[in-house]
């Protein structure tokens, strides 16, 4: 049985600022640590893993999320392999299509069927990685080659809505969620990712939920910050349908309270820990917490957001 993980976001601005959050990270005795790869406007995480790896013991790293559409799953299964040999075992894939307006606008891509996108992705990375061969033709993309090596690093995919849960369900090591109220996970998110194993004959693999948290002193200034900062996903498509399916429809209008709080964990370092652990019970196999960072305090706010992954990790 895998074990219940709380794991941290990175949100280094470069590379090197990255493997510093990570070296912190492991210091503040935070199990996991994740970076979302593939944004144009800084530094390739990928790189900063390799140097993290060999600057580090035990932090587990992983990709919430590579973004397929700017890479080749050959390409993304050779830096895996690279990753692994550095660190056997330490590093884990998640993968995902990304959304429709920066894969279009940033690379100039025919964004279409992102759900066949991610099954052809997760069924060559999949036959490349752990049997170290693949021959497919698919609709979005082909692969046929062998690697020297195979590895048994997880490959996970990114899931918002129930049908991309199905299709983790049935072809991938893990789903990754993002900005997904805590009771549509519950309600809708985990039996999708259970439909989808028992059609695929398989054991139902384990949901990562990705949970923003904020480490401030109320509640008021924990939702003003998210607000702030994660006003994007009100205004973007995929995550309107998906609010609104959680019951939190009109959100281009901003978030309500209620959202914010089905969505976001807050409060002092004890009591986002206590909320972090409380998390496993929900049924979710490992959470991700993404800390909210004041602006104005930002090295603080990373501080205090490990020192509360720490101890929920610790306390497991």
């Amino acid at each position: 049985m895998t074990p219940f993980r709380v794991g941290a976001a990175i949100q280094g601005r470069d590379a090197a600022e990255a493997v510093a959050q990570i070296r912190q990270a492991e210091a503040a005795s935070v199990e996991a640590a994740w970076a979302t790869i593939g944004g144009a406007g800084g530094d390739d995480p990928i790189a900063a893993y390799a140097a993290a790896l060999v600057q580090t013991n035990r932090i587990l790293l992983g990709t919430a999320i590579i973004q397929t559409w700017p890479r080749h799953p050959v390409l993304i299964a050779q830096q895996t392999l690279a990753l692994d040999a550095l660190a056997p075992g330490r590093f884990r894939l998640g993968i995902g299509p990304a959304h429709e307006g920066n894969m279009e606008r940033t690379y100039g891509v025919d964004f279409k069927a992102p759900l066949t996108n991610l099954r052809e992705y997760l069924t060559i990375l999949t036959a490349l990685l752990h049997n170290g061969e693949v021959d497919f033709v698919g609709k979005q993309v082909t692969a046929r080659t062998r690697v020297r090596t195979t590895t048994d690093t997880p490959v996970m995919g990114s899931a918002l809505r129930p049908r991309s849960f199905e299709l983790c369900g049935a072809l991938a090591d893990g789903a990754i969620s993002w900005m997904c109220p805590r009771d549509y996970l519950v309600r809708q998110a985990l039996p999708a990712l259970q439909r989808g194993a028992e059609q695929a004959g398989r054991e139902t693999p384990p949901l990562i939920a990705h949970v923003p948290i904020a480490v401030v002193p109320d509640r008021a200034t924990a939702r003003e910050l998210v607000r702030t900062q994660l006003a994007n996903y009100s205004r973007t498509p995929f995550y309107q349908l998906m609010f609104e399916e959680a019951g939190y429809p009109g959100v281009a209008d901003g978030y309500s309270d209620a959202l914010l709080d089905d969505l976001v964990i807050s409060g002092n370092e004890r009591e986002v820990a206590d909320q972090l652990r409380a998390l496993r019970d929900l049924g979710f196999g490992e959470v991700l917490a993404h800390p909210i960072i004041d602006p104005a305090d930002r090295d603080a706010s990373i501080a205090r957001g490990f020192t509360a992954i720490g101890l929920a990790a610790s306390t497991n």
